[in-house]
């Protein structure tokens, strides 16, 4: 039974990124008026759109919950180092406010001013739900360092969480204007959602092989 938990945990952080990836594409596919390169993600889930069904139920609620799966399962895989079990309860806030992001959609637009509650706890999520895989992307970066078979990893997390700082302030700053910002939103989702994919995959590589994360 514990195996089988450790395996849906282990699929679930790489299933997540994909199904994300398919949801925006699938979505945007569906507005012929929509911008990925201006509008906002979360846009496609917005109050009364014709997709916000499908991006709230099928995308940020499942996601949110898929990623909380693989927060779970790192938490047991590293139960003993302290810093792992810190950066896996980061991993859990992400999929948390995902979560929230789904469950109180933004209004149309998502603009300025967020004068309703639901826009409110929309963009408080999103905010924390970034940040908290940046900091998540970067703690992982500095485990990985202790442990022989994942330090290849190392830079890269590093650098996944650096890139999706710079993109996400390059989102903000251009909001006002909406100049390159749906674009700049789906290069750090895009970076972050990758790392997740490509940790997930390594562990379970490491799994199937017989290799402890420790090991040489």
């Amino acid at each position: 039974m514990k195996t089988t938990l450790f395996k849906i945990g282990n699929v679930c952080g790489m299933l997540a990124p994909v199904l994300w990836a398919w949801a925006i594409i699938f979505c945007g596919s569906l507005r012929p008026e929509y911008s990925h390169f201006t509008q906002y993600i979360s846009e496609l889930g917005e109050r009364g759109s014709f997709t916000e069904f499908i991006m709230r139920y099928a995308a940020f609620v499942p996601t949110g919950l898929m990623h909380m799966a693989f927060a779970a399962f790192l938490y047991v895989a590293f139960k003993d180092s302290p810093l792992a079990t810190f950066a896996a309860i980061l991993l859990a806030i992400n999929g948390i406010a995902r979560i929230g992001a789904g469950m109180f959609p933004c209004e149309v637009g998502c603009a300025l001013p967020r004068l309703l509650l639901s826009q409110k706890l929309h963009s408080l999520s999103a905010g924390v739900g970034f940040f908290a895989l940046i900091g998540a992307s970067f703690l992982w970066g500095i485990l990985f360092r202790r442990y022989q078979s994942l330090r290849g990893l190392s830079a890269y997390s590093v650098v996944s969480g650096c890139l999706g700082l710079v993109l996400l302030a390059l989102m903000s700053w251009s909001a006002e204007l909406r100049a390159g910002t749906g674009l700049y939103e789906r290069l750090s989702t895009g970076v972050l959602s990758l790392w997740i994919l490509v940790f997930a995959a390594r562990l379970w590589w490491l799994k199937a092989y017989s290799v402890a994360p420790g090991a040489g």
